[in-house]
């Protein structure tokens, strides 16, 4: 998985078999779509109370999954801190949870100046 943030998007990259084995498809949402920019640092606690529908889990370890009303999109590993954004113009989805080392860096820039 990478996140690739650029100046009109936030992309969130599977890896082809993150893609197979969680169900889902990488994740394209432009900038003015983000909003409510936050960093969860301990990920793991979400998805486990969410109500996952499909997707690939290591209950305490790795999600790559999707809630039961397809609304919010999980991609954790234990001990390593989440961005979490809300979406608009993405269907049912409106949360994506994402573990990276740059959470906090990432969650700076996509704040509104």
């Amino acid at each position: 998985m990478r996140l690739l943030l650029t100046d009109e998007t936030m992309e969130v990259r599977l890896a082809p078999w993150e893609k197979a084995l969680g169900l889902m498809r990488s994740i394209k949402v432009p900038r003015s779509d983000v909003s409510e920019v936050q960093v969860i640092e301990e990920p793991m606690r979400e998805p486990m109370h969410a109500g996952i529908k499909v997707g690939l889990r290591v209950p305490g370890l790795y999600y790559i999954a999707r809630t039961i009303a397809l609304d919010r999109a999980f991609i954790v590993r234990r001990g390593i801190p989440a961005l979490s954004f809300a979406v608009r113009n993405q269907g049912a989805l409106k949360r994506v949870l994402v573990s990276t080392p740059e959470a906090r860096e990432l969650a700076r820039e996509l704040q509104p100046s």
